[in-house]
């Protein structure tokens, strides 16, 4: 009885170990099979972005909605995997489907803009929090900053060449000696020898859109030193301060990435000149609206073919206040000097993309 006690009890042990063993095995399996699958599925997912082209990451800076969004629709369209785009507009602005009627500006508003003033440090810091956004993205190689009333003269693929073609960046960075907006109290940090003018709408690549991003030290110089003089009587919202006199006048987004890179001494890295075109000289125009520290904007009865044309022929640049001459080249050979122009009304680029006058290549010109 014993004997058969003890026989039946190893019987019932052999036959946990072997339940025991049997479920091990189907649990190992089962976690093999688990983990094979979610390592597919990731790979799966990284495979388009492994095979993908460096991207140029488009950052806009609007006041909300894009209008010349449907230009842009146009230039972008069949370019997937070549670009990104992220939008500052003012705080709790969203682009959503009652805001934007192009798939490519849906959400793409960055949560964290601030209210941007014309002429104060504001608008530096609005083009930081967009270099931030999009530096997160490893396959963002160039960064291009336009405003809301640009449009792109060439077709994407010409445009991605183009920019591409260098390892620089294209940044219009000249000495100012003219307007005196340098304001001593800025040195030591920033020496006057350093200081820089040029267009806000710059063309970085990574390294010094990382320059951008991790600077504190020139930043602060600019927020508490540059700053605009009050405004002509007509344009004022604001009390003119007692004694005005004592203003210096200084526009942020005009010097500060410029002096940064000069700090920074990679002056020699840089393609000494903009991408986007602004007509600046109006002391021919009679209209008053067109008088002042802004550009020129071109309406409907601009936007011929002639204007497109005449600057898209731009193939050189003077500076006077450095006595050189930037002559335009991509690929070492001569070439348009913009790829980008502002600042157009609705109607007038709407004008230009229905006569069929934009996003052409350069050869589809001659």
């Amino acid at each position: 009885m014993k004997k058969k006690a003890s026989s039946q009890k190893k019987l019932i042990t052999r036959w946990k170990r072997k339940l025991f063993a049997t479920l091990m095995f189907a649990f190992c399996l089962g976690s093999f099979v688990y983990f094979q699958a979610r390592f597919n599925g990731i790979a799966a997912s990284l495979k388009p972005r492994i095979d993908q082209k460096p991207q140029i990451a488009f950052l806009f800076i609007a006041r909300n909605r894009l209008s010349l969004e449907f230009v842009w629709d146009s230039f972008f369209l069949g370019e997937d995997g070549k670009f990104s785009i992220y939008v500052h507009s003012r705080p709790g602005f969203v682009l959503s489907e009652a805001t934007t009627q192009s798939k490519y500006f849906l959400n793409r508003q960055v949560n964290d803009s601030i209210q941007v003033e014309w002429g104060e440090a504001t608008m530096i810091e609005a083009e930081r929090v967009l270099l931030r956004h999009a530096l997160k993205d490893p396959f963002n190689h160039r960064f291009v900053f336009l405003s809301d009333s640009c449009i792109p003269l060439y077709s994407f693929s010409y445009t991605y060449n183009y920019i591409m073609s260098t390892p620089t960046s294209f940044v219009d960075s000249f000495a100012d000696t003219k307007d005196k907006r340098y304001n001593p109290r800025m040195n030591p940090v920033i020496n006057v020898h350093n200081w820089r003018k040029g267009s806000q709408w710059v063309v970085l690549n990574r390294k010094h859109a990382e320059i951008v991003v991790n600077d504190t030290i020139v930043l602060p110089m600019f927020q508490h030193h540059c700053r605009r003089k009050s405004l002509p009587e007509f344009w004022r919202d604001r009390p003119v301060p007692a004694e005005g006199w004592k203003e210096h006048n200084c526009i942020p987004d005009e010097h500060y990435v410029q002096t940064l890179l000069a700090q920074k001494g990679v002056d020699s890295e840089l393609t000494r000149r903009s991408l986007t075109h602004s007509a600046w000289d109006l002391t021919s125009s009679k209209s008053n609206e067109r008088r002042g520290w802004h550009p020129m904007t071109y309406k409907f009865s601009d936007a011929t073919p002639q204007l497109i044309q005449s600057i898209k022929g731009i193939d050189n640049i003077n500076y006077e206040t450095e006595y050189r001459r930037e002559w335009c080249t991509s690929k070492g050979k001569p070439a348009p000097c913009f790829l980008f122009a502002r600042k157009f009304t609705r109607p007038a680029a709407l004008r230009l993309l229905r006569e069929s006058i934009l996003l052409r290549d350069k050869d589809q010109d001659s």
